[in-house]
């Protein structure tokens, strides 16, 4: 294998970035966690973010926790995504938190969800629970940007789940509702409540929600561009 080292500044273009996700396939997480002296957490349980974390530091990403693209100059934004030895999403996409409340005139066109997805480097990841974590393979990136039917796919998921919110029925939504995008609860602990607006109108308080890719859209754009 290539001698390696992490991006130490953000990547000048999306060729740079490209380039150096690949060379990161086939390495595992353990090597690269030790190679940019990284501890290696136990498990994911309380370390959820970690294998981000880690990408982030090879590739060279310069949002950190900012609602911002990971790669804000060239607009990507990294995900990587636990699959299975046949290359399947293990689980669901986190996107960003959803605004409950001030959602007046709000349109798909300048959402954070929009915004979020509009070019993403994917980088899967084996996550199969019997892989120590520090054994787990690192795949082959794939930069993608929602064709006109994923971007029609999402904006009505969107749109429903926005109606929904701005209609006081928050409560009332479950991860059933959309065919490839849903809200759901994000939240560390039951305790964590945010504001948003009750089936009446008036304010009420909930757990804060985020919007997740379903794994069968995830699952049909990995298929399609490594042909399984």
């Amino acid at each position: 294998m290539q001698t390696l080292s992490p991006l130490l500044h953000p990547p000048e273009n999306e060729q740079i970035l490209l380039a150096q996700a690949q060379k990161l396939a086939g390495y595992t997480l353990g090597e690269l966690a030790a190679l940019a002296g990284l501890p290696i957490p136990k498990d994911l349980k309380r370390d959820k973010g970690w294998i981000g974390v880690l990408l982030e530091l090879w590739l060279g990403a310069s949002a950190g926790s900012k609602p911002e693209q990971d790669f804000a100059a060239l607009g990507i934004e990294l995900k990587t995504i636990p699959v299975d030895r046949l290359g399947r999403p293990l689980e669901t996409t986190f996107v960003c938190v959803a605004p409950l409340t001030g959602n007046t005139g709000v349109v798909w066109e300048t959402s954070h969800v929009r915004h979020k997805l509009k070019r993403v480097l994917w980088v899967p990841v084996e996550g199969e629970r019997q892989i120590p974590l520090a054994e787990r393979h690192i795949g082959s990136p794939l930069l993608w940007a929602p064709s006109p039917a994923e971007e029609r796919q999402l904006r009505q998921d969107w749109e429903e789940l926005m109606d929904l919110i701005v209609l006081g029925q928050v409560e009332r939504i479950t991860a059933r509702h959309g065919e490839v995008l849903q809200l759901r609860p994000k939240a560390a602990n039951s305790r964590a409540l945010t504001h948003a607006v009750g089936a009446d109108g008036s304010p009420i308080l909930t757990l804060p929600r985020g919007f997740y890719l379903k794994k069968n859209f995830t699952a049909a754009l990995l298929a399609r561009h490594f042909s399984l």
